[in-house]
């Protein structure tokens, strides 16, 4: 992904980058970044020092406790071509707001996505809303793709005929297929586009919508860098565990008084997070403690 950015007041802004064989994200504005974050934070939490490490510090404390009302002070605003087929999954995520191109007041322009060759695949045996891991032979795929082009351009060419003899274009389009391009802008808190992010860079989220989630990511990244940093620690790459689950692993956790500074040192885990990781085994062992009593 290629990203290219324009000057603006605002940098970043204009900042875009090219997605599938035909879309793209792209910056159209934003509204604060981190310090917008501390600030709103400390409206409940009082005065504080001004230090970039406690600015740190306190963007992860409220990110660790979904503390989640200071992220929503910061505010972006993207302009996305992407498939049809993707803009209904993506419009699941109903805290933002969303404009779309209308296919009743402009006509629809010839603009499809194909997948990539390798992007064609068996369906998954084990999944059944996704695909599997293995394409299909060569010869099978090119066949493939040859049928999903020329049935895109009968489709298009039959829209262009019916808006030919004066037919709505509201009702022109209704044949058109999912793979049609369309175009919105897309303005949504951080808050909410952490979560989407969340679910939609997961390795199980449908391919197409990840390359968008993927390239978003790329944009915000530099806007909200030490915000960025709590969301990959404490959610992307975190997992929560089941009460069943922290009683099975409890027997492997060791005693919380005999985690040594220098064994948590080594992970850059500040002393609140020792402090908090502590608490977290002695409430997994207290669970193990409680079933052994109920056996």
């Amino acid at each position: 992904m290629e990203t290219q950015q324009t000057e603006h007041s605002k940098p970043f802004i204009g900042t875009q980058i090219e997605c599938l064989n035909g879309g793209f994200v792209r910056l159209v504005d934003y509204m604060g970044n981190d310090a917008a974050i501390v600030q709103a934070a400390r409206v409940s939490y009082g005065a504080g020092t001004k230090q970039v490490r406690q600015d740190r510090a306190l963007i992860r404390y409220l990110m660790r406790h979904w503390h989640t009302s200071p992220f929503e002070m910061v505010e972006f605003k993207f302009h996305v071509k992407l498939p049809i087929f993707v803009a209904r999954q993506w419009i699941r995520h109903r805290t933002a707001n969303v404009n779309e191109y209308s296919g009743r007041y402009s006509i629809l322009r010839e603009e499809f996505y194909l997948p990539e060759p390798e992007q064609v695949r068996f369906q998954s045996p084990t999944n059944k809303q996704g695909r599997a891991d293995q394409s299909l032979p060569a010869e099978e795929v090119a066949a493939i793709l040859d049928e999903i082009v020329e049935q895109q351009k009968e489709l298009y060419q039959s829209y262009q005929r019916l808006l030919e003899k004066g037919v709505a274009r509201e009702l022109a389009r209704i044949n058109l297929p999912v793979s049609l391009y369309t175009e919105w802008y897309w303005k949504i808190d951080l808050h909410n586009l952490f979560h989407f992010l969340q679910l939609r860079m997961d390795v199980h989220a449908q391919y197409e919508i990840r390359v968008y989630a993927n390239a978003i990511a790329e944009i915000i990244k530099p806007i909200v860098p030490m915000a960025w940093e709590a969301f990959e620690d404490y959610r992307l790459n975190a997992r929560s565990f089941s009460a069943n689950e922290l009683k099975l692993l409890s027997q492997w956790l060791p005693d919380p008084d005999q985690l040594s500074e220098s064994a948590t040192a080594a992970f850059n885990l500040s002393k609140r997070e020792v402090q908090e990781l502590k608490e977290k085994i002695a409430f997994a062992k207290s669970l193990a403690a409680q079933l052994t009593q109920h056996q």
